[in-house]
């Protein structure tokens, strides 16, 4: 009795069928339909608390710095601007504070207001992702 291997079994190919990559196909785009809807929501959540990182402890350690340095914040016309280069008169002025310019996730500046109208020192938000002010998606420090 001579045994036969599979591919000198009569009608066999080494190929897929077309109703098994019909099934693959199905089954990749099952498990994208129920991935994808997570995954969505999650690059505007990401953005949301990198600039609620920026507002709430990046930034603010910078200005702390300032004030350290210097006896008093950035006023609201010298804003963030002042933390990369000496606005002018300040002796003790040890900065750059920042490497570079701060901008939100949405490539916008931050808002900056000194003394702040939430905040005693100063306001720092973002206008978020349609970059208008006094939205509900405006991210601050308050």
């Amino acid at each position: 009795m001579e045994i036969k291997k599979f591919e000198d079994i009569e009608g066999w190919k080494k190929a897929f069928t077309l109703i098994e990559l019909m099934l693959v196909v199905i089954i990749i785009g099952v498990l994208a339909a129920m991935v994808m809807p997570r995954l969505v929501g999650r690059s505007e959540q990401a953005r949301v608390s990198a600039a609620k990182a920026d507002v709430s402890a990046n930034i603010p350690l910078a200005l702390d710095l300032f004030e350290m340095d210097n006896g008093r914040f950035p006023s609201t016309e010298e804003g963030l601007s002042a933390l990369r280069t000496n606005p002018g008169s300040l002796s003790n002025w040890k900065g750059p504070y920042l490497k570079k310019e701060p901008k939100d996730p949405w490539g916008k500046q931050y808002f900056y207001r000194s003394p702040g109208t939430h905040n005693s020192d100063y306001d720092l938000y973002s206008a978020g992702s349609n970059g208008t002010e006094g939205d509900k998606d405006d991210v601050g420090n308050w």
